[in-house]
This record gives structure tokens, C-alpha cells and sequence, in this order.
């Protein structure tokens, strides 16, 4: 129990509510807060004056940054579970742990939390609650790399859910896998967890949040696939849903939006994305970013790219989703970059290139001798000159293509005629 709680307790009342509210600090409304609870009172009444106490002392617990008072605060309230319905014990319990989350640094601590309230509701056969924990605890394990850990926890529980058929907790246990494999780079299994995240959710209402969550997952997988027209409608989707709710993850399908822009060769088009009304709302610091470097790729300057790459580090690098596709953009724009250098010549040192790119000449070779195989100019490099030789595009004649297929033509017109006067003969 908590040290805030006295010996001594407040009657269970409204009253006592209304004492704590019109306390002088937040310790003072605390500690009456805790009195109340210490009524052995079981009455209607005192129960539901309860439930409301507790709601408020997890408010002011969450304001005041104390965790470790709200882990034991549910440790303190399971004689008080047995009175109530198990139905308003889920919601209490998943409240405190949703504020727990709000404190920040607290991940060790939640996971710790959600590990109790799995055994605690194992022992008191409470399965509805322990389902929705033990989905919570997977979730938290995830988001700390605990990959292993979190795909044996959701294994088991997917197939317990599956029983019961309990469709909307289905839809997120699937997403969540679908993350994980994501996130272990398993695409094939990713798709098939979001496809049952799909069918599950397609039996039933799903909320506006929830559906927005699948369709930003389903726009990263598309992404991952490199089909970026796709993915920016999933996006748009998950953004005009994710908007509509004022949440924070619409700034993130805004970001993902803008990325597919860029990587579909209609950086152009950011900037009248960012200056919409919608756009418009959710101007900072990952916006600008995105901003950044749609004015690199416009421009084709690598080191405007790796400017914003070195001012928007948190942004770009820190966010797992854009970091997968900084590298494929990045060689698009040395490629794009080179292109453009070697246009006016037909021989040109290497070491004058890598000076005019400002990198190293080993770089620079390497990437030219890979565009080369790539066939994305014609050309050939001198090594003993240390020079690139650039050949002139060679136009193709359309005679010949048509030359040849009158040649094939013919050929089988006359293997024709041959098999007939061969028939005649015999």
C-alpha cells in the first residue's frame, strides 16, 4: 500500500469528492483520495463514489509523474475488484495502465505492471481481462525489440482468441503480429497477419482509429514493396481518419504521404500537399523534414539530401519507416546526381567527378561501374586512366525489327510450302 495512505478513512461520499477537488495542492487531494478508498463501506453508493475516486486519483497520480504509486495503487484495489463487475474491472484496470503510459520513461515499468495483472488475472480466471493485458504486454514488447518474447505471447493468444471468435480484439492481436513480422523483415507473413486483421475486421464495426491503423499499416507493407502510388492511398485513408480524431499518429501518415511523393518522382507536389488546409495543420519540425528533402530530390543536390538528413536526424534516421527507404532515395539522387555531371561529356576523370560530388573517388567508381551493369547509361571505365568513357546512345533503326520479322515470315511461309509439295510427291 501506498505511504500516502493513512491509518484513519473518509466516509465514501460525494462530500468527500468534492474535499478532495477543493484541496490546496495535488498531495493534499491525493492523500483524501486514498482515505476514501480505506472505507470498508461496501454499500451501492460508497462503491460507485469509489469508482469515481479512483478515477480521479489516477488523474492527479498521472499528473504528477508517479508511476510506481499507480502500480500500487492496483495491487491495493483487488479486494475492491471482488465487489464490482468484471466488466467495470477492465475498465479500471486498463485506465490505470493507459496512464502509467503516459508518464514518460515508464516502458520497463508497464511491461513489469502487465506481467502482474497476467498472473493476477490467471488466478482469478478473469479471460477477458488477461486477453486484453497479455495484447498490451505484446504490444509494449514490441516497441522495446522484444521480438521473441512478443511472438511466443501472441502465438498462444491468437489461437485463444480465434476460439472465442472475439473479432475485435482479433483485429488488433493480428495487427500486432502483422507489426512484429514487419519489423523481423518477414513481409510474406506480415501481409498474411494483416489480411486476417482485414477479414476480421471487415465482419464487424470497427472504430474510425482502428480502421486508420490498418490502412497505415497497409500502406508501409505497399511501401515495402515499392508500390508507392498504393501506399499513398493507404496513407491518405489512414491520415483523413487519424485527422478527423485529432491523433497524433495523423502527423506520421502525413510524413509517409510526402515520402511516397518523393519517391514516386513528384517531389514537386509536397509542397502543395504541405500548404493544404489539411497540411497546413500539422506544420513542425517532421513536416519540414519531409519539406527538406523534397527540395534536395527537386534540386538532385546530394549534399542539400545529407544536409537535411544531418538537421532532421530524429525525423528521418530516428523514424524506422522513412530509415527503410532513406537508402533507396539516396542512391536514386547519387544516381540522378551523376547523370546529370557526366552529361556534357564524353571522357572525364573520375577524380574530377568525385571533386564536383564532393565524395570519395572509390565511392564514385563503385557506383559508376554498378549504373554501367545497370545499363542506366552506356558506357565503360578505364581504370589504367582513371577515366570514364561515355558512348553516344546508339538510335536503333526501325527497319531492322521489321526486317527481321519479314525474314521470320517468310521462313515459315516456305517450311509451309515444303511440307505441302512433300504430301503431294508422296
Amino acid at each position: 500500500m501506498s505511504t500516502s495512505v493513512q491509518s484513519s478513512y473518509l466516509p465514501a461520499t460525494t462530500e468527500s469528492i468534492s474535499k478532495a477537488q477543493e484541496a490546496k495542492d495535488a498531495s493534499e487531494s491525493i492523500s483524501i483520495l486514498y482515505q476514501v478508498l480505506e472505507d470498508p463501506s461496501s454499500s451501492a453508493d460508497a462503491v460507485r463514489v469509489k469508482e469515481l475516486a479512483i478515477t480521479n486519483l489516477t488523474n492527479y497520480l498521472t499528473k504528477e509523474n508517479r508511476a510506481e504509486d499507480l502500480r500500487n495503487l492496483l495491487t491495493q484495489l483487488r479486494p475492491f475488484f471482488a465487489l464490482i463487475p468484471k466488466a467495470k474491472t477492465a475498465k479500471i484496470v486498463r485506465g490505470i495502465i493507459d496512464a502509467v503510459a503516459k508518464i514518460p520513461g515508464t516502458s520497463e515499468l508497464q511491461i513489469s505492471l502487465c506481467k502482474e495483472m497476467v498472473e493476477w488475472t490467471r488466478a482469478e480466471k478473469r479471460t477477458f481481462l488477461r486477453q486484453r493485458v497479455e495484447a498490451r504486454l505484446a504490444a509494449l514488447l514490441l516497441e522495446n525489440q522484444e521480438y521473441t518474447e512478443a511472438l511466443t505471447l501472441l502465438s498462444g493468444l491468437i489461437k485463444e482468441v480465434r476460439r472465442l471468435d472475439d473479432k475485435l480484439l482479433l483485429v488488433d492481436i493480428d495487427l500486432l503480429e502483422s507489426k512484429l513480422h514487419f519489423s523481423l523483415r518477414n513481409l510474406p507473413k506480415a501481409k498474411a497477419s494483416l489480411t486476417a486483421a482485414r477479414t476480421a475486421a471487415n465482419a464487424i464495426y470497427v472504430p474510425p482509429s482502428q480502421q486508420g491503423t490498418i490502412d497505415l499499416q497497409s500502406g508501409i507493407l505497399h511501401a515495402e514493396e515499392k508500390d508507392y502510388k498504393t501506399a499513398y492511398s493507404y496513407f491518405f485513408e489512414a491520415f483523413e481518419a487519424f485527422s478527423s480524431l485529432e491523433d497524433p499518429k495523423a502527423i506520421f501518415s502525413l510524413k509517409y504521404m510526402l515520402l511516397c511523393k518523393i519517391m514516386v518522382n513528384q517531389a514537386d507536389d509536397v509542397a502543395g500537399i504541405i500548404s493544404s488546409k489539411a497540411g497546413l495543420k500539422y506544420l513542425g519540425p517532421d513536416v519540414d523534414a519531409m519539406k527538406a528533402v523534397a527540395d534536395a530530390y527537386s534540386k538532385r543536390s546530394l549534399k542539400y539530401f545529407e544536409t537535411a538528413l544531418r538537421d532532421y536526424k530524429a525525423q528521418l534516421e530516428e523514424d524506422p519507416i522513412v530509415h527503410r527507404h532513406l537508402s533507396s532515395l539516396y542512391d536514386t539522387l547519387l544516381e540522378q546526381n551523376l547523370c546529370r555531371l557526366i552529361e556534357p561529356y564524353s571522357r572525364v576523370e573520375i577524380a574530377h567527378i568525385a571533386e564536383m560530388i564532393e565524395l570519395p573517388i572509390s565511392h564514385v567508381e563503385k557506383k559508376l561501374s554498378q549504373m554501367i551493369l545497370d545499363k542506366k547509361f552506356a558506357g565503360t571505365l578505364d581504370q589504367g586512366a582513371g577515366c570514364l568513357i561515355i558512348f553516344e546512345d546508339t538510335k536503333t533503326e526501325e527497319i531492322f525489327p521489321a526486317t527481321l520479322e519479314t525474314i521470320t515470315n517468310v521462313g515459315k511461309v516456305v517450311d509451309s510450302l515444303y511440307m505441302r509439295s512433300a504430301k503431294i510427291m508422296a
